[in-house]
């Protein structure tokens, strides 16, 4: 007897061999992103496209079954946008990791799977510099730094992934193939379709292929730590800096972040501060010795800087691993909110409120000069007591940055975590107005469903 057909026959056969995966070990690894949300579905099957043409093969196929598709691309995101739901197919974009640099025009052009540190590494062979880098560069996708719009230390001076998009290829729901911008520095034809997407979380489409503007190789960098006795002494001292010159780096971590470091790395970090900077300039001496009286000016009681590019590489690096440092503590549920810097320190007060009202441990590290912070949660995941103490400790600072007027997401991405406050935090006009632009580019509503929108 014949076998009988299922839905999945007509995808397999307009794919290459091997593209799809339906083992359930095999699905397992790409059910979740880094966030480890906690509602996972069962996923009809995981697609590993090989190149745009498999992409709109997939999204003209789920469309015609109304399957949702979770676009995926290293999942190390931290908000849950890349969790399978119920029936799915899981689209990642991994094998797409084609990077290619034009250093006369300065650009490079990246497949969505190209990793960030494989672009910096492109950029860099030509004395060329891609500026955004979250500190999970080592292993995050291009296309996935373009659906979040992705952030990253040097933010502060530098901007973030929309300010490096000069173009790309996105795959709507229906199949369709749109090549926007390209590579050129001015470019006001018509509307701003590029900047639409980037941020938009596999939502409105599935990008596939991103131009991004490169800058020359910054020059002479310093790096500056400090240590401090409290705090709020380090948050003056963030907002001293920012309101006197912009380093290209200027990190905050707090008393629990650094021992969780030094407990998981042993790099020699001061267990009894209450606080760390760790600033970085690349235009020089006479910054940092800015950054340098601002701190000393706040009670700083160690200061310490260097020119040496490998030690103020280690001191970054210390930022770097607090969060999987942290993971070794617990459950993590990690936030983003960002204020205006002149603001840090009513929001910082405002996290450690919510952690002592509910009994919580928050950690917090910080892209402290662009007033863009992590407050983390740690928790045991198997206590239901405990979860719902760090779930109402998670709204209460996504709400204090709300009322400060600051923002619930700085660069991760809304998600699944974010999804009930995004409305409350645009207000009930964008939002409407935001889904009347995802049901136009998405009407049967198949693309990342409860991501941003429910």
């Amino acid at each position: 007897m014949l076998a009988e057909p299922t839905i999945l026959d007509d995808l397999l056969a307009s794919l290459p061999e091997g593209a799809v995966a339906t083992d359930p070990d095999v699905m397992a690894g790409y059910c979740q992103d880094w966030s480890h949300f906690p509602s996972v579905g069962s996923p009809l099957a995981v697609v590993r496209a090989t190149d745009e043409a498999d992409v709109q093969a997939v999204l003209r196929w789920a469309t015609a079954h109304e399957v949702p598709v979770v676009p995926r691309g290293a999942g190390s995101g931290l908000s849950g946008g890349a969790t399978a739901i119920d029936g799915c197919v899981i689209l990642s974009l991994e094998r797409m990791r084609r990077v290619a640099v034009d250093p006369a025009a300065r650009v490079a052009v990246a497949q969505a799977g190209a990793l960030n540190v494989e672009v910096k590494k492109a950029a860099a062979a030509h004395g060329l510099w891609y500026p955004p880098d979250p500190s999970s560069f080592e292993m995050c996708s291009i296309g996935g730094n373009a659906a979040t719009n992705a952030g990253g230390m040097c933010c502060v001076k530098y901007g973030v992934t929309t300010d490096y998009v000069l173009g790309m290829h996105v795959v709507l729901a229906d199949g369709t193939l749109l090549r926007l911008g390209g590579p050129r520095l001015k470019d006001t034809a018509g509307l701003s379709l590029t900047k639409l997407f980037v941020g938009s979380e596999g939502t409105l489409g599935v990008v596939t292929e991103v131009t991004l503007r490169l800058l020359p190789q910054p020059r002479g960098a310093c790096t500056l730590v400090a240590n401090f006795a409290s705090l709020d002494d380090a948050v003056a001292a963030v907002v001293a800096i920012v309101s006197a010159v912009r380093p290209s780096t200027l990190e905050l971590m707090d008393s629990a972040s650094i021992n969780a470091v030094e407990d998981d790395l042993s790099m020699g970090l001061d267990r009894g501060a209450a606080a760390l900077l760790v600033a970085r300039s690349d235009v020089g001496q006479e910054e940092i010795t800015a950054v340098e009286a601002a701190c000393r000016a706040n009670r700083a009681s160690e200061v310490y800087w260097t020119d040496d590019p490998d030690e103020g590489e280690a001191f970054l690096a210390a930022r770097r691993a607090a969060l999987t440092s942290l993971e070794r503590k617990g459950d993590l549920l990690i936030e983003d909110v960002g204020v205006p810097v002149p603001l840090l320190p009513e929001l910082v007060r405002a996290v450690a409120a919510a952690g002592e009202r509910h009994g919580v441990e928050v950690t917090l590290v910080a892209h402290a000069g662009d007033g863009n912070t992590h407050p983390t949660i740690v928790y045991d995941a198997s206590d239901p007591a405990e979860v719902a103490r760090a779930q109402a400790a998670f709204a209460d600072i996504m709400r204090s940055a709300i009322a400060l007027g600051g923002t619930i997401t700085g660069e991760h991405g809304i998600g699944r975590f974010k999804e009930p406050f995004l409305a409350e935090y645009l207000g009930p006009e964008v939002m409407e107005v935001s889904e009347r632009i995802k049901r136009a580019l998405d009407p049967k509503g198949i693309l990342n469903p409860g991501v941003m929108f429910r």
